[in-house]
């Protein structure tokens, strides 16, 4: 990411953490709505906690957004547990667009086109490593 990405990254997120928990509520509902399927993976899960995981991942990424490097071995450990709530390669995308759409819809006018292209960076490194970890949990052992 560059200087100007992490910047516009940690700048937006600053204006979503007065909203966060009515983020949250609407990723998870833009989520269900574009990918019903995925609600199935939550189904006995405390989404009030489930929230705050959110919450909490997201705040790790932006706060480690300059040295994602170094929390890569974190991600790839999140990126396994995942295969075992049944999260599947496809599933990142989705996340990736409902979390887009969020940001879209809490940040308005602030949710410019370099916005999306920082975030968009931000998502794609860090769901990077997590794919990978799980791809590599799920190949048959040989």
């Amino acid at each position: 990411m560059t200087p100007q990405q992490i910047k516009l990254v940690r700048d937006t997120w600053q204006l979503v953490l007065p909203i966060a928990d009515q983020a949250a509520r609407l990723f998870y509902s833009r989520l269900f709505a574009i990918a019903p399927q995925a609600a199935v993976l939550f189904g006995g899960t405390d989404m009030d906690k489930q929230r705050s995981k959110l919450l909490g991942a997201l705040g790790l990424a932006v706060q480690n957004a300059d040295r994602l490097d170094e929390i890569a071995p974190a991600l790839e450990d999140m990126g396994r547990r995942h295969v075992g709530y049944g999260a599947r390669d496809e599933h990142y995308d989705v996340v990736g667009s409902a979390l887009l759409w969020t940001l879209e819809q809490g940040l308005q006018g602030a949710f410019t086109d370099d916005v999306r292209t920082a975030w968009t960076e931000l998502y794609g490194q860090v769901s990077g490593p997590m794919r990978r970890a799980a791809s590599e949990q799920m190949r048959p052992a040989a």
